[in-house]
Formats: structure tokens, sequence, C-alpha cells
């Protein structure tokens, strides 16, 4: 009954009021939506992401005095939660590393694995292939919100960045769950 009721009604209103009530509906529920880690802004607290999200379980040393606070849910989830601190305590950003635009900033011939550490944290798998003598080291990894992935970062022996991958999770793959 109050269904057809809402339905008669939104029949009676304009199109543009339609559209325009469609849209407003639309970012209401995307607000829902919004993850924790975008909570944050620049010169916030450092206790205050400390407090949302506990003691963080890595934190490595930044070039300019600061501090990055790293939260993973490796080895089986697929984010990493990273707050770049100044030396003051504020909050400089709050971001999920694991994704694409994030990895895309990795130089090759540049970065080292120190480099990944700082930016990415602990790798879900590391191994070293003795043909290619290259160390890989593995992140698994949410893209697009849907398709689980690993992304690989592979090192020389002077643990210079050579060579990047990304490959389906083969521990998502309904085909491939046996085998694990």
């Amino acid at each position: 009954m109050l269904k057809r009721l809402s339905s008669a009604i939104a029949a009676r209103l304009p199109r543009a009021t339609r559209r325009a009530l469609a849209a407003s509906m639309g970012a209401l529920a995307l607000a829902g939506c919004v993850q924790p880690w975008q909570q944050f802004h620049a010169g916030d607290d450092a206790q205050a992401v400390t407090a949302r999200f506990g003691p963080p379980r890595e934190v490595y040393d930044l070039p300019n005095g600061g501090k990055r606070l790293m939260w993973p849910t490796q080895p089986m989830g697929e984010t990493t939660v990273a707050a770049d601190i100044d030396a003051s305590g504020k909050v400089q950003s709050v971001r999920q590393v694991l994704q694409p635009n994030e990895f895309y900033k990795a130089e090759i011939g540049k970065w080292t694995r120190t480099d990944v550490l700082v930016n990415f944290g602990r790798p879900v798998e590391t191994a070293y292939f003795p043909l290619m003598k290259r160390d890989a080291w593995t992140y698994r990894y949410l893209e697009d919100g849907v398709w689980y992935m690993l992304y690989s970062f592979y090192f020389d022996d002077q643990g210079i960045l050579r060579l990047t991958q990304k490959t389906p999770d083969p521990l998502h793959d309904p085909d491939r769950r046996s085998m694990f």
C-alpha cells in the first residue's frame, strides 16, 4: 500500500525533481560508504588516528622527520591503512596504500626494497627466483573493489626494483580453491 502511494506521488513530480531526488538518494547511499581512513584530514592530531585504528603494527621513519604508521590486514586481507605523521605529531595524510594508483608510483630502477617496505609495509609473501636472479615481494589487494589480485615487486641482488607484476589472486579463484 505504502509503495503504491509513494509511486503515485513520485509519478506526479516533474521529471527534473525526480532526477534531483534520485541523485540525492544516491549521494546519501554513497555517504554511508565512507571508509574509515577517509575520516581524517591534514592537521588532525595523530592520537585521533591511533584511537580509531589502535596501535600501528608497522612504523617507518620518513625523510622529513615524520613517521608512517601502518595497519595491514595481510596475510588474508587486501588493505593496509597508512598514516603519514609529521615531526610535530600532526596528520599529513591517511590512505589505503594497497591499490593500483599507489603501486604505480614505484619507479623501476630507482626504488629499493626499503622504498617498497616504507610505502606498502611487509609483503604477504616473498620468494626468490634463481634463474631470474630476482627476489619477489607480493601484496594481496582488491582492484576496483571487485577483483582479488596480487601485486609483486621484483628486486635484483642489489635490492633495486627491476619489475612489477599484477596477477589474479588464486586464493579467491573458485576453480583453484581445493588446491590450498
